[in-house]
């Protein structure tokens, strides 16, 4: 993997912040907030990581989204084990909210399902620029 900075994912990551930030304070439902949030949480990171290692091919956008995967599904499983309180920030509400508290299989799912997000529109866009 070639290391390369990328205008596109930093902006992009940007704009995923700030709307997972407007998600967390403003909206307060049972899907948007507990699910396309966790949906979009791991396009998040993986717009993140993608400011670096912002080489486009199959091989490197696979690692990439695994790796954001695997990372989201061990948080989560921190959270079955309470890991913001064995780390000793239970009491700090930022960690909490970045952390999180409470572990859902459906939290899992979500991830997954930003996976597939990140593998379907990373490929549509590979397919359009080859075009």
């Amino acid at each position: 993997m070639k290391v390369k900075f990328s205008i596109k994912y930093l902006l992009l990551f940007v704009l995923l912040l700030i709307i997972e930030i407007l998600i967390a304070i403003y909206v307060h439902d049972r899907f948007i907030r507990p699910y396309f949030g966790d949906v979009l949480v791991v396009v998040l990171i993986y717009a993140f990581v993608r400011i670096v290692f912002s080489e486009d091919s199959k091989k490197v956008i696979h690692r990439i989204a695994l790796g954001c995967l695997i990372f989201s599904f061990l948080i989560e499983i921190g959270q079955y084990f309470n890991l913001v309180d064995l780390l000793g920030l239970g009491h700090i509400k930022i960690a909490r909210i970045i952390i999180g508290t409470g572990f859902t299989w459906w939290d899992m799912l979500a991830y997954f399902g930003g996976y597939l997000m990140i593998l379907w529109l990373e490929f549509s866009f590979l397919q359009q620029s080859k075009s």
